[in-house]
């Protein structure tokens, strides 16, 4: 079967994920997409001596879409392959005061300009970072009112999490006919936590094929990536996000095993992997998995 591949420019981009957004196309499920995205701050930093000051906050994780697939509804998933994402320009870090774990004790504002080769990143300072691209921002509208593409929850969003990488599977709730989906603040390499609030921020090309889950219905999203799968939670403090990250494993665990609550919590708690996603957005976000075999 021929799978047919559009593309999406950046020049189609939000900054709010909403079920008001117009979509840039809407596509038949098992399509192949193509996005070209812009930084997470929108193209604006030109050189490393530029003020923090002349940057437009309003212009902050752009997300390019949104597309609509033909047939999703309320309480079905879409399933989004990463192919590829392929990081088309240099990478941009900054230390920005009050923002960030150390935004309390920066006092002044530093940024980088990151040269981007085929398996390293320049960090400059002597410094070669692994070559790692991965997707900040990937989402779909909620049901209710718009959110800030900055700020990640159960649509998605900001999640930040470094293992939306090529070769991953990404499963989104959907709130509105269509789903709306929209992606963009690609890392060349993000640490967990991005604990000064950004990674190598970079532009890209995002390759991904979507798939529609009739009534197959999730509270948060999940991703499949090496060999596990992962309830990816962001709630206002680690611990809420933790207890339901870990509750929707459990649930899943349970129904797939044929355990009681107890007994799967304590599997979860054997095998179980609890990691930090970002404590940097509005929300934080984490990510608790188990092997493939006891959840699918």
């Amino acid at each position: 079967m021929n799978v047919k591949t559009y593309n999406i420019s950046a020049e189609n981009f939000v900054f709010a994920m909403s079920k008001e957004n117009p979509p840039v196309l809407t596509i038949p499920s098992g399509s192949s997409l193509i996005f070209e995205t812009n930084d997470a701050l929108d193209g604006q930093i030109r050189s490393a001596g530029q003020s923090i000051e002349s940057l437009d906050w309003e212009r902050v994780n752009p997300a390019t879409g949104p597309v609509a697939i033909e047939g999703a509804m309320p309480g079905d998933s879409i399933k989004v392959t990463i192919k590829r994402i392929d990081i088309t320009g240099t990478g941009i870090m900054a230390a920005i005061p009050g923002f960030g774990v150390f935004g309390d004790e920066t006092t002044s504002a530093s940024l980088e300009i990151m040269p981007i080769y085929d398996d390293y990143i320049d960090f400059g300072h002597g410094i070669k970072l692994p070559y790692r691209p991965m997707l900040g921002v990937i989402g779909v509208a909620p049901a209710g009112d718009p959110i800030p593409c900055g700020t990640p929850g159960s649509h998605g969003g900001n999640m930040d999490c470094k293992k939306i990488a090529p070769r991953s599977e990404l499963y989104l709730p959907v709130f509105c006919p269509g789903a709306l989906l929209a992606m963009g603040d690609a890392h060349a390499c993000m640490g967990d936590g991005e604990i000064m609030g950004t990674g190598v921020e970079a532009p890209a090309t995002i390759e991904v094929e979507v798939e529609l889950l009739k009534k197959f219905t999730i509270t948060d999203p999940l991703l499949e990536a090496d060999g596990l799968i992962y309830s990816l939670v962001s709630a206002d403090t680690l611990e809420n996000a933790t207890k339901r990250a870990v509750a929707n494993i459990r649930d899943m665990v349970a129904k797939k095993m044929n355990l009681d609550n107890n007994t799967a919590g304590m599997l979860l708690s054997a095998i179980g992997e609890l990691e930090i996603c970002q404590v940097v957005d509005p929300l934080v976000t984490v990510r608790f998995g188990i092997a493939k075999e006891y959840v699918l």
